[in-house]
Order: C-alpha cells, then structure tokens, then sequence
C-alpha cells in the first residue's frame, strides 16, 4: 500500500484518547448499551445509506429527540452485518474541546483516522471495494464545518451523516454542500413511535419514505381515514400517552417516572441548554439576552397555534422584563427559537403579492415541553378534554399547533398557512407539492357542522389560482358526518400516523 504521508500527523494527546473513547469498537471493545426501541429515523437513514444518493446524509432536529441515539444505532447495525470496525469513524462535535484549537479540525481528524486507524487512505479503502462512514454529531458547533465537509466528499468515495439541532448553521451549509447533501428532518415522537414505547404495534409510517406525490391525492387522505378506524383502539391508546406526556423519547420510554420529575428534566436538557448555551452566543461572540429568551418562549407556549402580531409580542415582553424591547429585537429572537428546531414559524402563503404579509404561525416542536416550562398540562386526548371542557379552546389551538408541527417534519414538504384577510376565512395550513397545494383545517372540538366548519376549506377549494382539487378536515375524533364529497375528515391521532 506504501507509506501514508499523513501517518504523523500530530494530535495532542487528550484528543486522541477522545477519539478512541468516542470509537471503541476500533479495539474490538463493545459501545454503550442502546435503547432496545428503535425510532423510523434508523429506518431512514440506512436506507440513505444503501440507496447513496447523496455522499452526505444531515439529520437535523431538536435536542434530546434521538438523533445521537439512532446514530448509534445505524452504526451497531454496520458492525454487525460485517463492516469493519476501522472503516467507521465517529465524532461527537459538541464534546471536545480539543478540537477548537485545530485547523480545519474535521479534515485534520480523518487525515489521523487515515494514517493511524484506517491505514490507507479513504480511496484506498474503496478500491479494493470497501465501504466507509464517517459520522458526525452536532456538526455546525465547528466552524467551516461546511466548507470541509465538501471538501472531503469531492475528494473521497466515502459517506457521511451528520447529525445537528441548530436549523441555521446547518441550512446556512446546504448552498456549499448543493448535490452532496441528502436532509432528514427529525421531530419528536410520532404516533407510530409512541405506540412503539408502549409495546404496542401501529405499524409504519402510513406516509411512505420515498417521495411527497401521495400528499396531493385524495384517496391516500382516504385511506388513511379508513386506516385510523381499523387501528383505533392502539391508536386511541397511544394518542392518550401523547397528549399526556408529549414526544420526548424520555418522556415516553420512562412511563415509571412522575410527569413532575420529568418536566424538569425536559426544562433542564432541553428548553434551559438551548437558552443557555445554543442561543446566548451569536455571531462573533456577542451574547444574547437570556431573560428576553425565556419570557419569548414562554409567550410562544401560551399563543402555540395561533400568529400573534409582532406588536403584540413586543408590548407583552417589555412589560414582563420593564425594559424597552423594538420588535425588530423580538423577531431575531422568535428567529433564533425557529433556528434550534423548539419552534418551527409556519409563513403565511403567498400566491400573488410580492412582499410577505401577516405573522407567522408559531408551532411547539412539542406540548410537552409546552407543559413543561408553564407547568400547565392541557389534555388532547377527547375523553380527559371532555372532563376539562373549561379547555377546549385552548386545547384546540394546542391541536393546531401539533398538527402544524407534525407536517413540519416531512422531509421537503412546503408549508404554509392563510391568513384571514379580504372577507376570506383563515386555512390553518397548506400543503404544496410542485404545483398543487392541499388545505389542511384543525376543527378540534367533539361535534362537526358539515356546512360551517368547512367553509374555509371550499372557499380555497373553488379559487381557480390555488390548484386544490381537495381539502382534509382533522377533527377531535372519528365523525360518520357527511360532508362535502372534495374534503376528507379524520381525527388528528389519524393524521399523525403519517409518520
């Protein structure tokens, strides 16, 4: 093979005892011990894997979903169908502070790997027909992480996965990584996966993992209706752990610990170190304003569903701080919770005017944490809201909210919603596809009025200019109603079997 030109380049010490502790299976030493539940996200990244459409596969959501767990467990299943162990490399970004003081640290890291680890370099190793994987965690901590990242991939046959929870730094990479990047976008728990926690069956996705065409048809909505009813009672239980405990896999998985020790825990890994650590350093080092980010988020939690006026916002958070807060501050700072994936801004849709109009529409990444961090919990679930009916509004924009931020993680789907505006009701949202486009309404309440609760959806249907040949109606529960023959109902436990 010859002599590795690279075999001494220095790393200092410590971070090379980092990189073996980080790779354990390079000494045939087994990893840590993995959760036994699997989550769809192993699914769809082996299977970016296998298809190598992409040399580069990004996963991107918020902290504590996962994302690191079903690394590893990609990287399990590698080893035991026979990869070696010295073709895979991973880094976890956030965690060594070693690797500030390098150069160039991603390709100065697999420069060593080559010449200590592999012992030939990439391309060697994929001549004589091996595959190699270098995975990446949290990524967008380094800097130029982008710049390496393609760097590597136009010079080597290899693949690599990245994993980050910051929706900037990472978006902000995709115009240099253009045609090598393949993203998956990760949010809490779904359905299927909450009922996977319980021990219960619901099956896969009913959206399949290969492209957004069935979205536009209305006999997929169809069948996903009559779907839900053959699966109601699984699906009716694990909707009612959903809306008792949210998505977090932790808040799930320990089912044993009490919701009150568990908010905390959610408060403390989650909301507090985006506050804490991910938002409080911009750019250039300039620190942000920690209390304006908590009393932000904490203002989203109470108007979750809805698009509160900017106006709105600035008023209510500078009379809770007592300072004198511009509202051009407090859309920077509802910016940077969209960034970290806690939040996800829904925009209003814009068929024919050319400047952006209305707010936008403010979708928890979870109600759990919602729960959380006002420690208020509002049940979905029909039968512990109609105990609470007192709720029901409340409840519904929370659905909305869900809803809004369930579609939000379907990889390449174009969302948006309409604002009322010119006598033409408010559509919750609107789900794109090329050129055609499906409104969505959230009705969550226990009866349906087959004419007035759809009046949003038939108005958007019967304008020529937005190309919806159908709308879909997600209520609170199963309804045998008749409606309009262009518009499919199901409850919103159902919609979230999509994924």
């Amino acid at each position: 093979m010859g002599e590795y030109l690279y075999k001494h380049l220095p790393l200092s010490e410590p971070l090379i005892r980092d990189l073996y502790r980080l790779n354990p299976w390079w000494d045939r030493k087994p990893q840590q011990v993995l959760p036994p539940t699997r989550r769809h996200l192993v699914g769809q990244i082996q299977r970016r894997l296998d298809r190598r459409l992409a040399p580069i596969i990004v996963v991107r959501g918020p902290r504590q979903i996962g994302k690191t767990t079903a690394q590893l467990q990609v990287l399990s299943d590698l080893l035991a169908q026979g990869v070696s162990p010295r073709n895979i490399l991973r880094l976890q970004a956030d965690e060594l502070p070693e690797l500030i003081s390098l150069s160039e640290p991603i390709v100065r890291i697999v420069d060593w790997y080559e010449g200590e680890v592999l012992r030939g370099t990439l391309n060697e190793v994929a001549h004589r027909g091996e595959r190699t994987y270098l995975f990446f965690d949290e990524v967008q901590n380094l800097k130029a992480w982008e710049t390496q990242l393609k760097m590597l991939v136009d010079t080597s046959t290899t693949q690599v996965v990245v994993t980050g929870s910051s929706a900037l730094r990472i978006e902000l990479g995709r115009d240099s990584l253009a045609g090598r990047i393949n993203t998956i976008e990760a949010g809490v728990l779904s359905l299927t996966e909450t009922a996977k926690f319980l021990g219960e069956d619901l099956g896969d996705p009913f959206l399949a993992d290969n492209g957004l065409e069935p979205l536009v048809k209305i006999e997929f909505w169809r069948a996903l209706a009559d779907y839900g009813r053959r699966c109601a009672v699984v699906r009716d239980r694990a909707f009612r752990a959903y809306s008792q405990r949210g998505g977090y896999p932790l808040a799930q998985q320990r089912q044993d610990i009490p919701w009150s020790e568990v908010a905390d825990q959610l408060n403390e890994t989650v909301i507090k170190r985006v506050i804490q650590h991910d938002l409080r350093v911009g750019d250039r080092g300039r620190k942000r304003d920690a209390a304006l980010l908590e009393e932000l988020y904490r203002l989203v939690c109470r108007y979750a569903g809805q698009s509160p006026d900017v106006q709105l916002f600035t008023r209510e958070v500078g009379r809770a701080l007592r300072a004198n807060i511009g509202p051009q501050r407090v859309r920077q700072y509802l910016r940077f919770l969209h960034d970290t994936l806690l939040v996800r801004l829904i925009e209003p849709l814009e068929i024919r005017l050319k400047r952006k109009r209305g707010s936008a529409k403010l979708c928890l990444a979870d109600h759990g944490l919602r729960a959380s961090w006002l420690q208020e919990m509002v049940p979905l679930d029909p039968d512990e809201l109609a105990a609470n009916a007192d709720l029901t509004t409340l409840a519904g924009h929370i659905a909305e909210s869900v809803a809004g931020a369930s579609l939000a993680t379907i990889s390449g789907l174009d969302l948006a919603y309409v604002p009322a505006r010119g006598g033409e009701p408010e559509i919750d949202f609107v789900l794109t596809v090329g050129t055609r486009r499906v409104p969505l309404e959230v009705k969550y309440q226990r009866r349906i009025d087959a004419h007035r609760d759809t009046e949003g959806l038939r108005s958007f249907i019967e304008r020529t200019a937005n190309n919806a040949g159908f709308g879909v109606l997600v209520t609170q529960s199963d309804t045998d109603i008749v409606l309009d023959p262009r518009i499919v109902a199901l409850p919103l436990s159902t919609m979230m079997l999509l994924r």
